[in-house]
């Protein structure tokens, strides 16, 4: 079999941060420490919801005993998620 005369370079682009762009989820648990009151302020204070969203969320952990509480970047939801933990709340990150 003949050698050919020439070669072919084939490029590939390769993205270092795979799904950077993909939506990401802030997901806080019930417990039986925290009172209704603290989470409401801190998912005012931190997620900078209203008073009535940051309600809301509060009783459907409550009862349902998790909920999404925002949605956005992963890298700009493990901050968020690191100070809720700081202030003694159960929540993770999930793609």
């Amino acid at each position: 079999m003949p050698t050919p005369l020439w070669e072919e370079d084939i490029d590939v682009l390769v993205e270092d941060d795979i799904g950077s762009d993909l939506p990401a989820y802030l997901i806080v648990f019930n417990d039986d420490v925290n009172s209704f009151d603290w989470v409401i302020r801190c998912f005012m204070e931190i997620l900078k919801h209203s008073h009535e969203q940051a309600e809301q969320l509060s009783i459907i952990i409550h009862f349902k005993g998790k909920a999404t509480v925002k949605t956005g970047v992963k890298g700009e939801l493990v901050p968020l998620c690191e100070a809720l933990l700081d202030r003694g709340l159960s929540a993770v990150v999930e793609d």
